[in-house]
């Protein structure tokens, strides 16, 4: 009997000459190139998020040097949630990719943002080591509407290659809100009260929360409140994307 993995890599030969791979964004060939996911170029044009910023938040500063330190609304209000990992900032070549992902049905593009997710995450995983992957939620009627939960597809994304368990209906939008962009932050905030709940109490897990963007961190803090309260002994944010504040 052939071994398990010379087969493997005789079928990925087959396949790289049956179906060459692509960059999933602007479809140029990959056939050669190290890198998965997207191609040079694209991930040319999507900034990463760099010191210095808010650890609890990830709020990036404008300025150009210096360390990171809590923004104003973190000391003000500290959020439920330990830290927030971003792949990037949400400008450029990032932005677009998750707009066409979340607004336009490019389902193809979610193993190549969840692998920029798995590498902003590779060392906090480890010391952070959480139990639980649990997605933001969509209320039933924006589900219906839009097919599928982007921030459920990363999640599972992630939880595969990283051995983690996913929770996909243990958080639950039990209210229908307005859609937050355009709002203010106290805005945002009456409109995520009493917008989710849990579908069961948590004993004490490490919970990752998963989303596409964090503009405010509203809805990462209502979710992280209602885990906290359910039983989770703590809570980290994970985000493909962050708004900068004149994006606020």
């Amino acid at each position: 009997m052939l071994p398990v993995v010379w087969l493997k890599e005789e079928w990925a030969g087959l396949l790289e000459i049956f179906l060459p791979p692509v960059c999933p964004l602007c479809s140029k060939s990959l056939v050669g190139m190290v890198q998965k996911g997207f191609c040079a170029d694209c991930r040319a044009g999507m900034p990463p998020l760099t010191p210095p910023c808010c650890p609890r938040c990830a709020l990036p500063y404008p300025t150009a040097s210096g360390s990171d330190h809590l923004c104003e609304e973190c000391l003000r209000r500290p959020p439920p949630f330990l830290w927030t990992a971003a792949a990037g900032i949400y400008d450029g070549e990032l932005r677009r990719a998750i707009r066409h992902f979340k607004f336009n049905g490019a389902f193809h593009l979610d193993g190549a943002l969840a692998e920029l997710l798995r590498e902003a995450l590779t060392v906090r995983l480890d010391s952070f080591a959480p139990q639980l992957l649990v997605p933001v939620p969509l209320h039933p009627s924006r589900l219906r509407q839009r097919s599928f939960n982007q921030a459920l597809l990363l999640a599972r994304h992630l939880g595969r290659h990283c051995h983690i368990a996913v929770a996909p209906r243990l958080l639950q939008r039990v209210r229908a809100t307005p859609p937050q962009p355009g709002l203010s932050v106290e805005e945002r905030r009456r409109n995520l009260r009493q917008a989710f709940a849990l579908g069961r109490p948590l004993t004490g897990e490490r919970v990752l929360l998963i989303d596409d963007v964090m503009t405010t961190g509203a809805t990462a803090r209502a979710c992280a409140e209602v885990l906290r309260a359910g039983g989770a002994a703590e809570v980290a944010v994970a985000v493909l994307g962050r708004a900068q504040r004149q994006q606020l």
